[in-house]
């Protein structure tokens, strides 16, 4: 453990998914968690269409579906009666359907990381528990030099590791974001406590998401969904200055007191916690050799389901960028990138959740995460005479070329081009196909590693002045898909 090339802080989500992204590239790396095992309870459990390309292309969609579920309908209960369904999402609209995944997808957190941990143990990889960081040193003269020098960290155990780079992907409370004194801007969305916990109970379906509202004005509502498996997942709110009893006598209790359960009827309490909802934003997503990623950088309300899934796509857009500097592919410069694209886009899903946590924005479209993109990055070069729908820095979305799926085409951790070949001056460790599907409009098309078009032109001259532009070279070594 005394060196690696990345060393990531924290096995949750967004941990595993780059810590299985570098992998796949060839890159050294290690996962450290301050737990003996991973994360035990349900917490995030949705995963937005954006989100299950991401899990596509790193080999996991199969097995987050097998173990998934769609979202039950809500149901609102008053004093044991059916009073009726409530539905939590907003229809797909039109011109949403270039995605094969269109609806969230549920599963436990935990579950979600046991599948995550598979496929990095299968490339390779590995997570070392019970590694608590208490110190972090960059190891140059201000940033600049501690992104080439390296940054030591420091354990619980007075062992340390030198990484030349370092990702904090341990939360909210980070405590490599604190060692670094990077602050974090943001608000307390209101002041009552939640309860969150698994449970498993008898006398309610497992059709529905339970809804239990509040009696009068108080806002203490209690729901009840039914996960994958044998569980539900309770959530519950109670007036400010409560001191939430975790006990599982404490959460019968309060199943008991909002609805028409008994004590009794719930039969095990599994995992239970809580908090107060709040968004902040980290000032700052690096420093030097150190990346912010996941709730490190940015905490969310979990009202739209949007933490885990900006948190898992801040993993995809850091894991092809460190990948290519880290193997000689790219200028060290290409990491300003991350920051850059993805500070934005993290500020962006706060105030949706936000407002999704305050009611004044339905969960629809924007929740789903497909319309996301990267217009205004350095890294997108819009240079086509007339550009169609599809552009520079967006997504690029599914379809068929030559009886080729496109996220067929796109899975692993190459570049494609599409509408050019090797004869047009494409490199030859770039995927090419001959035409992109109509819906793209004209042109031709530059993929990057993470689904977004880099670049787009009338014809595939310039292609290789974007390349010198962003840094690019040609790969080292062969990577895994």
């Amino acid at each position: 453990m005394n060196d690696t090339d990345v060393l990531i802080v924290g096995a949750g989500p967004t941990g595993l998914t780059l810590g299985i992204d570098l992998a796949r590239r060839g890159v050294d790396a290690l996962v450290v968690e301050r737990g003996q095992g991973l994360f035990p309870g349900s917490r995030g459990k949705g995963f937005q269409p954006r989100t299950m390309e991401v899990f596509d292309d790193l080999g996991v969609v199969e097995a987050i579906r097998a173990a998934g579920s769609g979202y039950p309908v809500g149901m609102i209960w008053r004093d044991g009666e059916r009073l009726g369904e409530h539905r939590m999402f907003d229809p797909v609209e039109d011109g949403e359907s270039d995605s094969p995944y269109l609806e969230p997808c549920m599963l436990p957190q935990w579950r979600t990381q046991e599948i995550l941990l598979a496929r990095l143990e299968e490339l390779g990889g590995r997570v070392a528990f019970g590694r608590e960081v208490t110190g972090v040193r960059l190891d140059g003269d201000g940033d600049g030099g501690a992104a080439e020098s390296g940054v030591t960290v420091r354990f619980a155990s007075g062992e340390e590791v030198h990484a030349r780079y370092v990702v904090a992907a341990d939360g909210g409370q980070s405590t490599v974001r604190r060692a670094l004194g990077i602050g974090m801007t943001g608000e307390e969305i209101e002041p009552s406590p939640m309860l969150v916990a698994d449970v498993r109970l008898t006398g309610l379906d497992r059709d529905n998401w339970h809804i239990f509202p509040p009696h009068g004005d108080s806002g203490d509502f209690l729901t009840l969904c039914p996960l994958p498996g044998e569980d539900f997942q309770l959530v519950a709110r109670f007036p400010e200055g409560t001191l939430v009893d975790l006990s599982p006598e404490g959460v019968r209790r309060v199943v008991a007191e909002r609805t028409h359960l008994s004590p009794s009827d719930v039969t095990e309490v599994r995992w239970a916690s809580d908090f107060r909802p709040r968004a902040a934003l980290a000032d700052r997503f690096r420093a030097g050799g150190v990346f912010l990623a996941g709730d490190a950088a940015h905490v969310h309300s979990p009202a739209g389901g949007q933490g885990l899934n900006t948190s898992v796509q801040d993993a995809y857009n850091l894991g092809w960028k460190l990948g290519a500097v880290l193997r000689g592919e790219a200028d060290p410069a290409l990491l300003d990138t991350y920051e850059e694209e993805r500070r934005r886009i993290a500020a962006d899903m706060l105030r949706l959740t936000t407002g999704v946590h305050r009611g004044e924005v339905r969960r629809g479209a924007a929740t789903r995460q497909l319309a996301l993109g990267y217009r205004d990055s350095s890294l997108s070069r819009e240079t086509r005479t007339t550009a169609g729908p599809v552009r520079a820095g967006d997504r690029a979305p599914d379809g068929t070329v030559d009886g080729v799926r496109l996220f067929d085409a796109f899975r692993g951790p190459h570049w494609t081009l599409l509408g050019a070949g090797p004869a047009d001056g494409a490199p030859e460790w770039v995927r090419t196909l001959p035409a992109a599907p109509e819906a793209y409009g004209p042109g031709v098309f530059l993929v990057r590693p993470d689904g977004y078009v880099g670049w787009a032109g009338d014809t595939a001259d310039g292609l290789d002045a974007y390349f010198a532009a962003i840094g690019l070279r040609a790969p080292m070594a062969r990577t895994r898909s």
